[in-house]
């Protein structure tokens, strides 16, 4: 499914963004509570904010995770 990075990410309105659900990407999961992200800071080999305003293809999983699986 594709969905917008706002959908999966906050914009911490400081450079840095915060996911608004599990997201898992790569085989390592995060939660939402207390894990942000800079530019240049990698999670599993990503650079998640240089993807800030890209679609991004997900899988919604069972227990509410949400896999990112591509950017566009």
């Amino acid at each position: 499914m594709r969905v917008s990075f706002a959908e999966v990410f906050q914009d911490n309105g400081n450079g840095s963004y915060t996911p608004k659900h599990r997201v898992k990407i790569g085989g390592v999961t995060m939660g939402p509570g207390g894990v942000s992200f800079r530019g240049g800071v990698s999670f599993s080999g990503v650079d998640i904010a240089n993807y800030a305003g890209h679609d991004l293809e997900v899988v919604q999983h069972q227990d509410r995770t949400v896999e990112i699986k591509a950017v566009y």
